[in-house]
């Protein structure tokens, strides 16, 4: 077996890695010895909502192939100076020059009521900005949590997204809501690293 102390939710966590013949003995002896801990069977849904509001990226979802590093806020994990480089290493590096024209952003909404599902618009100061990726109720935030790509012909960077207001439309009604191009619920990842 081995063990990675990684995870997908945004808190200290481990990721189990186990040969396929041993995982029920295995399950079975960490549900009992988590009892004592208060260990609890945990649904996907749960899971999602707990990613999205620490804001990690989900392929297909919040990140696809039509995404670079710098507008879903991934260029920690590209390295530029690679040797031999790489494909599209100059359109990086002209990118990177520029604010990006889109960029990955976390919303939630003001209002703990309405609900977001997914391919929401996105509105900023009454313009057609955007649309939600990817969304649930953020129950630690305390309201409907999203992620969505917004775009803007002078880049979209901190300085503009804190100067926009935001509205987010569900069913033909537009719900303020905050932005923000850092994750709201831990920004630091204290929680990850303690």
């Amino acid at each position: 077996m081995r063990a990675s102390r990684i995870n997908y939710i945004g808190e200290f966590g481990w990721e189990l890695y186990i040969p396929t013949e041993f995982t029920i003995a295995v399950y079975d002896l960490l549900t009992e010895a988590g009892e004592a801990f208060g260990l609890r069977h945990v649904g996907m849904h749960a899971m999602n909502s707990l990613r999205i509001e620490k804001a990690y990226r989900h392929y297909g979802h919040e990140i696809t192939d039509a995404d670079t590093p710098f507008e879903s806020d991934l260029s920690f994990a590209v390295k530029l100076d690679k040797a031999g480089g790489f494909i599209g290493r100059d359109a990086l590096l002209r990118q990177r020059e520029t604010r990006p024209n889109k960029r990955l952003v976390q919303f939630l909404l003001n209002d703990p009521e309405p609900m977001l599902y997914h391919n929401e618009p996105i509105w900023r100061e009454g313009t057609l900005a955007g649309y939600v990726r990817s969304a649930m109720y953020g129950h630690t935030l305390g309201g409907a949590v999203a992620l969505g790509s917004v775009e803007h012909p002078d880049g979209v960077d901190a300085d503009n997204v804190k100067s926009g207001s935001y509205e987010i439309e569900i069913a033909g009604v537009r719900f303020p809501t905050t932005a923000s191009l850092r994750p709201l619920y831990d920004p630091k990842s204290q929680r990850v690293k303690a």
